[in-house]
């Protein structure tokens, strides 16, 4: 596995990493064993970047990661952990602190569920209006002096708040959603991390599972999936983006590739500081993900495919409107 930096404040990390959420929340039940095995073979594999939050089924997804990496070398795994949302005890989102006596208490349990001193990345989950970015830039900026997290970075961030908060403390990367069927981040947000020298990290790589190619109009999703919610999994809209799936394809074909390699491959083509995080709860689709770093594309065909697929109309939001409520939010200068 390759290696890329992220942002300037000495970050490498493997070109693709993994995204752990699945294997706790969000996507209905995991086999927690697999879930395991699949982060230990992605270490052994040479995946270095797990991607988790404390807010994954309250805290459950850390302690899998820290039970992955029993008998391991700590320094093997780079954890990025988000922060900021709080859940009911029946798992329903009932609302956000990121005040910065919060963001420590977070970290504080944490380390605790992880068994580990340092967290390598900590982030907010999403941009929540109420507390200042700076302040919060501010809070994790101490917890850098202390040695307790390693990097600083954002999530679903719009430009002039990665700009505040970098400010304050440097960003090293910025998650979002980033994909061929989700390319919110292209007119403003990569250009500003670009500027900066900031890395990217795109989550839902995979378009959640619809880039892979085994979603169609009949695949019925499980209780607590959250693709039964989302615009663009429902009736006349999934069966609409299934043309953007029939051209991916095609391009797998011609690549000897598997459609979501073909995904991945075009995102790690677009910039040397981009590193998308996949999830998956199955070892062999983790293996087949990090078959996308063989995957090569000329300037050309990176061309053809960014025109085809922007001659296509994606139908449906790409998140419920409880969720984008808070994604790309600006927060509100501070007082």
């Amino acid at each position: 596995m390759n290696t890329r930096s992220l942002g300037t404040t000495g970050l490498t990390v493997s070109a693709l990493g993994l995204g752990c959420m699945g294997m706790s929340d969000f996507y209905g039940p995991a086999d927690e064993a697999e879930s395991i095995a699949t982060i230990q073979a992605a270490l052994d594999a040479g995946v270095t970047l797990l991607d988790t939050g404390d807010y994954y089924a309250a805290g459950h997804n850390e302690l899998l990661i820290r039970d992955a990496l029993k008998g391991r070398n700590r320094d093997q795994a780079v954890i990025s952990v988000k922060f900021g949302l709080m859940r009911a005890p029946d798992g329903s989102i009932v609302g956000n602190d990121v005040r910065p006596a919060a963001v420590k208490n977070f970290l504080t349990y944490t380390l605790r569920r992880l068994g580990a001193d340092y967290v390598d990345v900590y982030r907010p989950g999403r941009v929540f209006p109420d507390v200042p970015i700076e302040d919060v830039a501010g809070a994790v900026g101490e917890l850098v002096e202390a040695g307790k997290v390693r990097h600083f970075g954002l999530s679903e961030a719009g430009a002039t708040t990665i700009r505040k908060a970098h400010a304050v403390h440097p960003v090293t990367a910025v998650q979002s959603e980033y994909s061929l069927w989700t390319r919110d981040p292209e007119p403003e947000v990569l250009p500003t991390c670009a500027e900066l020298g900031i890395g990217f990290v795109p989550f839902s790589p995979l378009g959640k599972g619809f880039l892979t190619g085994t979603v169609d109009t009949s695949t019925s999703f499980t209780e607590g999936d959250i693709r039964t919610t989302i615009p663009r999994f429902t009736g006349e809209n999934r069966a609409a983006n299934l043309a953007l799936v029939d051209h991916v394809r095609r391009v797998a074909e011609a690549k000897a590739a598997s459609p979501g390699q073909v995904a991945l491959a075009w995102l790690l083509a677009q910039h040397p500081w981009i590193v998308p995080i996949p999830g998956t709860t199955q070892m062999a689709h983790m293996l087949e993900n990090i078959g996308a770093a063989a995957v090569r594309f000329t300037p050309t065909e990176v061309s053809e495919l960014n025109s085809a697929v922007r001659a296509m109309e994606i139908r449906g939001q790409r998140l419920p409107d409880q969720v984008l409520v808070f994604s790309g939010v600006e927060a509100p200068p501070k007082k």
